[in-house]
């Protein structure tokens, strides 16, 4: 017994030090200034369309983004979507929000991350427990290798079925947006032209299936990559080019060795900013 109150006191010390010295995450806005997480929430609250920009291996913020979702949940009705299920699989997702098939089934006919089950199943088991839509908004992987490969033209030659799942041809792009721009720099141009515009692929059908499933007096909220969303661009981009009085507002998430302030190079990147300390936990 002895020993058990011992190792509860430990314990008990650890979280008392960690709460007084440490921190898992900070909120920064648009200016680089602390922001609560309550004065955020306030805000998400009256937009149109929400983009969490995660880094898809945080622990820390798959946990944030299950709490911001029940917490948007209890002021404003939601339609979710998110990058990492792709177009084709909505039926099969439908009949798992809908008990038609269970976790395994759904693993089988969907093409699921590794990290679904830890990162991205919470999210969809809580549209699940109150029935909310969770539209599956990215592009087919095969159809974003055949534009890597071939460029848009390579689609032109999808059936109609296969075109049903991507954003409707002609594909608008601009090659001189910031984000594409330094995507080619960061992979020294490899991949050519065709790399960015393999992006743009998933950005513009990203957005085509958001604007498709937007819903009056209804907030939607996409869970993406932070680079599909970052500068208010990729998918941003893409929705505001067909709806430009939507009111979006984007959250991104960023890694530094320090949470007192936001570094300079993170700042006006999205309107709210998550900076977390960049040795936290990774999922994988």
């Amino acid at each position: 017994m002895k020993k058990y109150l011992l190792v509860i006191l430990f314990s008990l010390s650890i979280s008392v030090v960690f709460a007084q010295n440490g921190k898992a995450y900070q909120i920064f806005n648009k200016k680089g200034k602390k922001q609560s997480y309550k004065k955020m929430l306030k805000k998400l609250e009256k937009a149109d369309v929400v983009f969490f920009g995660e880094l898809h291996n945080n622990t820390i913020i798959h946990w944030l983004e299950l709490q911001v979702t029940k917490d948007l949940a209890k002021k404003r009705n939601l339609v979710l979507g998110a990058e990492m299920l792709e177009a084709d699989n909505q039926e099969a997702l439908d009949k798992y929000l809908q008990n038609k098939i269970d976790k395994k089934a759904l693993d089988t006919t969907a093409r699921l991350w590794p990290n679904f089950k830890t990162d991205y199943k919470p999210l969809v088991d809580f549209a699940k427990k109150n029935n909310l839509k969770f539209i599956a908004t990215n592009v087919p992987r095969r159809n974003a290798k055949i534009v890597f490969r071939k460029g848009f033209e390579g689609l032109e030659k999808l059936s109609e079925t296969e075109k049903k799942w991507i954003a409707p041809l002609p594909i608008p792009y601009d090659k001189n947006l910031p984000g594409y721009v330094k995507m080619l720099e960061m992979m020294g141009g490899h991949g050519g032209d065709n790399l960015p515009k393999a992006q743009a692929i998933k950005d513009a059908t990203m957005a085509y299936f958001i604007g498709k499933n937007l819903e009056k007096n209804k907030l939607f909220l996409h869970y993406n990559g932070s680079y599909h969303s970052n500068n208010f661009e990729g998918i941003v981009w893409y929705l505001k080019k067909k709806n430009p009085n939507l009111k979006i507002l984007t959250i991104t998430t960023v890694e530094q060795n320090q949470l007192k302030k936001l570094e300079e190079e993170n700042k006006g990147i999205a309107d709210f900013t998550i900076a977390v300390p960049d040795d936290m936990a990774k999922s994988y």
